[in-house]
């Protein structure tokens, strides 16, 4: 029986593949750089968030028809199948489309038409937040969720994302005033590489329901006191924070400091093809370095199906299957 999970924090871009990168590039007549798999590969080498981005956005120039953004999407939730996601609320960056010249509706029509045939096809449910590029304009940002909104295609809420430093949440108040009154759910990046001011920000202006990533929330105690007792979630994603350079190792992450803090903190996989690993890699290596044990696999689980946006009932469900399988480690009564 594998661990039930919640996805709460994976940019549907980052899941493309190497594989993927040069089916699509040659379906779609896309001249890249790199000749081979091998040399495609080698990019993979990050020393920060811009240098990771770089090739991130390079990527994503074979995404070009509505069927090639169905096909990145059915691709990830086969994967997510395997690693026993239930349930999944996905980032999509509409403005990394549109700035190439990909229609809204193509790039945002294909990535729906995945998630819509979810639940039958891979026994997955789905939401959708469209995510908004920070080192962008704002006044971009609320014209293309103006044009979202009058769009068939229905997205479930909003978030913030990309480069950070120098980008405070502040910019875009009336991004997520519009979102808010639209009755969408609020999530935005703060305090990966920027500083605990962003994640205050993120909260106090933008009104934000979850913070992703967060990690550097430990360095401001009353920070801290404020996201336990609100019992705010963190989205962590550990390989991208050790592969970004944010954080050593592995061994350094901060995960358990946060766990013994009361902060309810869940494990993600953020971009999985660049980072080396999905929800269930990350929480394999946390375990191995950390020895979490059953337990706290189980938390984790639960804080992530806690932290979403899933009805009383949904996440009932998936407590008790999270309960049955701990009920069917070895371990779990120790």
């Amino acid at each position: 029986m594998t661990l039930p999970l919640v996805e709460l924090h994976l940019h549907i871009e980052g899941t493309l593949e190497p594989e993927l990168i040069l089916e699509l590039a040659a379906r779609n007549n896309v001249r890249l750089p790199w000749g081979s798999l091998d040399e495609l590969r080698a990019q993979y080498e990050f020393t920060d968030l811009q240098s990771f981005l770089n090739l991130y956005y390079r990527n994503l120039d074979v995404l070009r028809e509505r069927i090639d953004f169905t096909d990145l999407t059915r691709a990830y939730l086969e994967r997510a199948r395997t690693a026993g996601v239930r349930h999944a609320e996905i980032f999509f960056d509409p403005q990394a489309h549109t700035s190439r010249g990909v229609p809204l509706l193509t790039a945002l029509g294909g990535v729906r038409d995945a998630l819509d045939a979810a639940v039958d096809s891979v026994g997955i449910s789905t939401k959708l937040i469209v995510t908004f590029l920070r080192d962008r304009p704002a006044a971009e940002a609320l014209q293309l969720l103006r044009e979202i909104l009058a769009s068939p295609h229905r997205i479930d809420g909003i978030g913030l994302d990309s480069a950070e430093v120098g980008y405070p949440p502040e910019l875009f108040t009336e991004v997520f005033d519009l979102a808010r009154a639209n009755g969408l759910r609020l999530v935005a990046h703060a305090g990966e590489e920027g500083p605990p001011e962003y994640v205050w920000q993120a909260l106090d202006l933008l009104g934000v329901e979850r913070i992703d990533h967060g990690i550097r929330s430990l360095e401001d105690e009353a920070l801290l006191d404020r996201l336990v007792r609100d019992r705010v979630p963190l989205t962590v994603c550990p390989f991208s924070n050790v592969r970004l350079r944010v954080i050593d190792t592995l061994a350094g992450h901060p995960i358990m400091r946060m766990l013994d803090r009361g902060l309810l903190v869940c494990v993600n996989s953020d971009d999985p093809a660049y980072f080396g690993g999905y929800i269930d890699d990350n929480l394999t290596a946390l375990d191995r370095e950390f020895g979490l044990g059953p337990h706290r696999l189980a938390l984790l689980a639960r804080n992530g199906i806690e932290a979403s946006f899933l009805t009383p009932a949904e996440k009932s469900t998936l407590d008790d299957e999270v309960g049955a399988w701990l009920d069917a480690q070895p371990q779990a009564s120790v």
